[in-house]
């Protein structure tokens, strides 16, 4: 006769093997040229964020994630999981119209998590691509409600080129015809940038002028927490790509003159808020135990906000440009009020996502990120899964790091960013071994992504041949994006 330990070990064994191969939900809140000190877990003393305060102290914080330059590359690294510069290879960012986007043959992590069951939801800011092959409704988000790129790429009597309670500018004249050498690949600039459209799926629902502009973060706050509700028996990925805290600033009205940190520190406040209500839900559902929540921002802060104590500021390499502020929670799975310097990025998103969801990491092409769960989890012995990290602005391999050691290339400054994160005391003299060994990587790149244009792992870009804006001058909405 069986020990009655050991039959009711077998009576629980199916439920415990239930539990183990139970998918996780993910959710992704990615905040706009958000600065790595703007919020009270990484060192804000101007802006309100108990929100966020009570989701590090039952969380993770990752001091060390690394995003990109600018938003266009560093959302193309979140969906990919590569370097941007192996998917997105522009200079700089995407605008209204581009020919180019990402190309529909890379894998994406929506695309990826609904092959393993998941529902999955866009709800905001894109930017990788505002022609129909290149929206998100195409790219494994079976809903998307948001505007195609920033919110500041839209007409100026519209209220997209000025912040709230600001003057209207007076719309420029644009330069050149249609057709011609001023009609760029990445899209149209300044003047000629048609009015900002707001779509859900493939309709263009809106046409964002301020009142807009100022309900973008209750907008997009509601349909999360609808999507979340609505799927609360599946597992599911909701990606929330914020425009706040982006140039033009909005905040809501409740928000409005409410910090003490001007219009900037009221939408930091709003985004606070947002957060609030997003956990909350998770927590009435009681899916907390069950979902992995990710906060972070696109890149390094401008100078409306504050990266201290790093050097630097958004559309650089320093560390204040392109070290974001980021926090893992899911009460029970990952350890309360902890933290971790090791290297991790938006490019491990995609591999950690997919590997937890029980689905396949792509082997058909190179990629970059790694599973960074362990990390996350807090797991004894956990390391980073990148030896090296590279830090590309647009096609030039400007900076390398290992473990503490950071070389900045084209100057040959070195340092420790252990005790000097904010990169003021070049060290390069006394570690000649280290300068060495971090060259040694950068020149393995050639063979690669290549340190000066486009080396032979750059894979190509998305492209069409005739690119036409969501919204013409004219206010006439693009054919197929009509409201029904």
């Amino acid at each position: 006769m069986k020990h009655p330990v050991v039959i009711l070990a077998l009576l629980l064994a199916p439920l415990a093997v239930l539990h183990a191969v139970e998918k996780p939900n993910f959710i992704v809140i990615n905040i706009d040229d958000l600065g790595y000190a703007d919020i009270g877990p990484f060192g804000s003393k101007l802006n309100r964020t108990p929100n966020l305060d009570r989701m590090a102290a039952e969380g993770r914080k990752l001091t060390s994630f690394y995003a990109a330059p600018v938003c266009s590359p560093s959302r193309a690294a979140l969906m990919t999981g590569c370097y941007p510069k192996r998917v997105l290879p522009i200079q700089g960012v995407l605008f209204p119209s581009a020919a180019v986007g990402l190309n529909p043959e890379e894998h994406t992590v929506a695309e990826l998590l609904k092959q393993a069951g998941y529902a999955t939801a866009c709800i905001g800011k894109w930017h990788l691509g505002d022609q129909p092959e290149f929206l998100p409704h195409r790219r494994g988000f079976d809903y998307y409600l948001g505007t195609p790129y920033s919110n500041d790429m839209g007409t100026a009597e519209d209220g997209s080129k000025s912040s709230l309670g600001d003057p209207l500018p007076k719309q420029k004249t644009a330069k050149g015809k249609a057709g011609d050498q001023s009609i760029k690949e990445i899209g149209l600039g300044g003047a000629a940038q048609p009015p900002l459209p707001l779509v859900e799926n493939e309709t263009v629902i809106a046409r964002v002028r301020q009142d807009e502009q100022q309900v973008s973060v209750q907008r997009y706050t509601e349909a999360a927490v609808k999507f979340i509700k609505e799927n609360r028996d599946k597992p599911f990925f909701l990606y929330l790509p914020h425009n706040a805290v982006h140039f033009p600033l909005y905040p809501g009205k409740k928000f409005q003159k409410q910090s003490t940190n001007g219009t900037y520190g009221d939408w930091v406040e709003e985004v606070d808020w947002s957060v609030g209500q997003v956990l909350d839900a998770v927590r009435e559902l009681k899916l907390e135990g069950k979902t992995i929540v990710i906060f972070t921002s696109d890149n390094g802060g401008t100078t409306r906000g504050l990266n201290t104590p790093l050097r630097g500021n958004k559309g650089s390499t320093w560390e204040g440009g392109i070290r974001v502020p980021t926090i893992a929670w899911c009460p029970g799975k990952i350890p309360a009020g902890t933290e971790t310097d090791a290297i991790t990025g938006m490019f491990d998103i995609l591999p950690t996502f997919v590997k937890l969801a029980g689905g396949k990491v792509p082997t058909d092409r190179k990629i970059d990120g790694g599973d960074i769960w362990p990390l996350i989890a807090g797991e004894p012995g956990a390391k980073s899964p990148h030896e090296v990290f590279y830090y590309f602005k647009g096609f030039d391999l400007e900076a390398v790091r290992s473990g503490v050691w950071k070389l900045h290339l084209a100057k040959n400054e070195l340092y420790n960013l252990a005790n000097d994160p904010g990169e003021s005391n070049n060290v390069v003299a006394a570690n000649p071994d280290e300068v060495s060994r971090l060259k040694a990587f950068a020149a393995s790149m050639d063979d690669d992504l290549g340190t000066k244009g486009s080396g032979p792992g750059v894979r190509p870009l998305g492209r069409v041949t005739d690119p036409q804006p969501l919204i013409g001058a004219d206010g006439t909405i693009r054919a197929g994006f009509e409201p029904k």
